[in-house]
C-alpha cells in the first residue's frame, strides 16, 4: 500500500541520504490526548493510564504515515510550510494500522489489556481525520543520542519523493541525497490546484531547477 511521510527539508534531505526514518515517541507526540480516548474522569484510574502511557512509550515507537498526499493542510503543518518534502513509501498492509477517528471517547471496563492498549495507540479525535493517519508501530531498540531510526528496507521501500509547492530543494540536491535510488524513485514538485483545494502534481519542469 502507497502512504506519504510528511517532513521538513534538513531532515527529509538527511533521512533520505540515510535510508532510514525517525521513530516518534509517543510522549512527544503533538495530540495530548495521545493514547488518552477513554473517559478519565476516575482519578484512579486517571493516574494508571498516565502510568500505562509512560510504560508503553518505553518499548513502543511509531512512525506516522498518511493516506494522502495532497492535501494541503498536511504540507503546512508538517512539512514546514510547503517548503519540505513528503516520502512516498510502499508497505505491506499487515504492518499499517489504520487509525480510527471518533467524536466520543472509548467508555472503559477498568481493565487494561493488550487490545485495549493498540486500540488507544490509533484512536484519535474526529477532527484529525483530515490526515487519513496510518501508524506502523515499532519496537524500540537501540538508539543514537536517544533517538530511534528504522531503515528503508525490508517492509518499507521509498517509492516517490514529492518536493513542495515552496521549497528551494533542487533536482542536484535531491539526486545527490538519493544516490543510487535516483533511478528507481519518482521524483516531482507539487503545486496548489487550479480547481480543488488540494495540491497536485506540476508538469511544468521549468518551475523546478
Amino acid at each position: 500500500m502507497r502512504v506519504y511521510h510528511f517532513i521538513n527539508e534538513e531532515f527529509g534531505l538527511k533521512d533520505i541520504r540515510e535510508r532510514r526514518l525517525k521513530i516518534s515517541r509517543i510522549m512527544e507526540l503533538n495530540d495530548p490526548f495521545e493514547f488518552f480516548g477513554v473517559e478519565l474522569t476516575d482519578n484512579e484510574f486517571r493516574r494508571s493510564m498516565r502510568a500505562a502511557k509512560e510504560s508503553v512509550a518505553e518499548s513502543i515507537g511509531i512512525i506516522c504515515f498518511s493516506g494522502n498526499w495532497k492535501n494541503p493542510v498536511q504540507w503546512a503543518h508538517y512539512a514546514d510550510k510547503h517548503k519540505g518534502l513528503c516520502l512516498g513509501f510502499e508497505i505491506d498492509p499487515i504492518h499499517l494500522k489504520k487509525v480510527e477517528y471518533v467524536q466520543d471517547r472509548i467508555q472503559y471496563d477498568n481493565s487494561m489489556t493488550e487490545e485495549l492498549v493498540f486500540k488507544l495507540l490509533r484512536t484519535k479525535y474526529v477532527h484529525w481525520a483530515y490526515e487519513e493517519e496510518y501508524r506502523v508501530f515499532i519496537e524500540l531498540q537501540e538508539n543514537e543520542n536517544g533517538i530511534y531510526y528504522t531503515d528503508f528496507e525490508g517492509n518499507m521501500e521509498l517509492k516517490q519523493v514529492i518536493v513542495g509547492a515552496n521549497s528551494a530543494i533542487t533536482r542536484d540536491q535531491l539526486n545527490n541525497a538519493l544516490g543510487s535510488l535516483s533511478t528507481k524513485v519518482e521524483t516531482f514538485k507539487a503545486r496548489p490546484g487550479f480547481q480543488n483545494y488540494e495540491m497536485v502534481q506540476n508538469h511544468n519542469q521549468r518551475m523546478w531547477a
